[in-house]
């Protein structure tokens, strides 16, 4: 089986790092295209062995892109295409049908109750949405309340199926060597109390909230903020005005995986980490929650799906808090006071293994693609 992965962006951000590891872990031939922005993921999907195609869209609105796309399927003679991200969703099942592939899957990554990928849920971004659906065969949501969204705005529950993101386990597993190695070059104290908080710093996220329960935490306590984007310069700006600025520390984007960036990788953040803060109030998955969970840390958030979808007893130590300074001061202390627990990862983790991710998206392909195709296994389903 031949697959075309079209997405919006290659960016290191969530969607696109799953991308690249899922790839990492399914059987097919894969090759990718990226609408626009071919940052970071794509030099390591090309590390990988992956095709990565440009396309160069100029906005929103470039229709010429259809026929560039639908040109690329046709010729690539391509079993399935798979989308991600909206952009990409809408114009990747256009395209498709214009090329005559009507084995469509599209993965939603990012569909919160109030806003798609950060732009707000307008009638016209749903009516576009639930217009470009009805083109493929199957929707994927990447946790049972993301589906539970879908169905509300009007998809048909028998075309959604849940495939969790998922992580690698063994990356995240933690090393004492790691984390004392990780520190010195970040310039953490060895005795430092490191709140972490991982993901776009867009202002959905509140990563201000920290900022603000920082100010009241004792001097030895530091914020350790991953990642890259737009708020960055409001951020530093609040932690200046909050009197923290030598107190928190901006790595930029990290890499999931190697990608011969120079610095730490996410994992090895991850071990210099006392504690994960993940203080958005809407999620449709909760990446940065697993993987700490994976690393062993307690964590503390507003919003996780990945968390919530599951049994208690699952992530005894992921609690959550509400989006507020007061609230997250409170209970950041308290993790702090009650000191470090075993930095094993929780059954929670395990659920999300990105193998078995790979292997139930390998049964949604099979269905879509009918008797003809071989599944993982090798042989056509019953």
């Amino acid at each position: 089986m031949k697959a075309l992965h079209v997405i919006t962006g290659l960016g290191t951000g969530g969607a696109e790092q799953q991308l690249r590891l899922l790839l990492r872990h399914l059987p097919n031939q894969c090759d990718v295209v990226t609408l626009t922005s071919p940052g970071p993921v794509a030099d390591g999907l090309r590390a990988d062995g992956v095709r990565v195609v440009h396309l160069g869209m100029t906005g929103n609105r470039d229709l010429a892109a259809l026929p560039r796309l639908a040109r690329i399927i046709r010729r690539g003679r391509y079993d399935l295409v798979h989308t991600h991200l909206y952009r990409a969703c809408l114009y990747g099942r256009i395209a498709a049908r214009m090329a005559g592939v009507r084995a469509v899957v599209a993965t939603e990554h990012s569909l919160g109750d109030t806003q798609l990928e950060g732009r707000p849920l307008t009638a016209g971004v749903r009516g576009l949405y639930l217009l470009g659906e009805r083109l493929g065969r199957a929707t994927v949501a990447v946790s049972r309340t993301v589906a539970d969204r879908l169905v509300r705005w009007g998809v048909p529950a028998p075309r959604i199926t849940v495939v969790p993101n998922g992580i690698d386990l063994a990356r995240f597993r933690f090393d004492p060597v790691t984390r004392l190695r990780t520190r010195a070059r970040l310039g953490l104290p060895d005795d430092a109390f490191v709140i972490g908080g991982v993901g776009r710093l867009a202002p959905g996220k509140r990563f201000d909230v920290l900022i603000h329960a920082l100010a009241r935490l004792p001097g030895d306590c530091r914020l350790l903020l991953v990642g890259g984007g737009s708020e960055e310069g409001a951020l530093r700006r609040t932690a200046r005005q909050a009197g923290v600025a030598d107190r928190v520390l901006f790595t930029g984007e990290r890499p999931y995986v190697p990608d011969g960036s120079p610095g730490p990788d996410l994992p090895a953040l991850a071990a210099a980490m006392d504690v994960l803060a993940a203080p958005s109030p809407e999620e449709s998955f909760g990446l940065a929650v697993v993987e700490a969970l994976a690393a062993g840390l307690p964590v503390r958030y507003a919003s996780c799906p990945a968390v919530e979808d599951l049994p208690p007893e699952a992530a005894p130590d992921a609690l959550r808090v509400p989006c507020d300074a007061g609230a997250y001061a409170r209970a950041l202390a308290e993790v702090r006071r009650t000191g470090p627990g075993p930095r094993t990862a929780c059954a929670a983790a395990g659920h999300y293994s990105i193998t078995h991710s790979a292997d139930r998206l390998m049964d949604v392909y099979a269905a879509v693609l009918g008797p003809q195709v071989p599944t993982r296994q090798g042989v056509s389903p019953s």
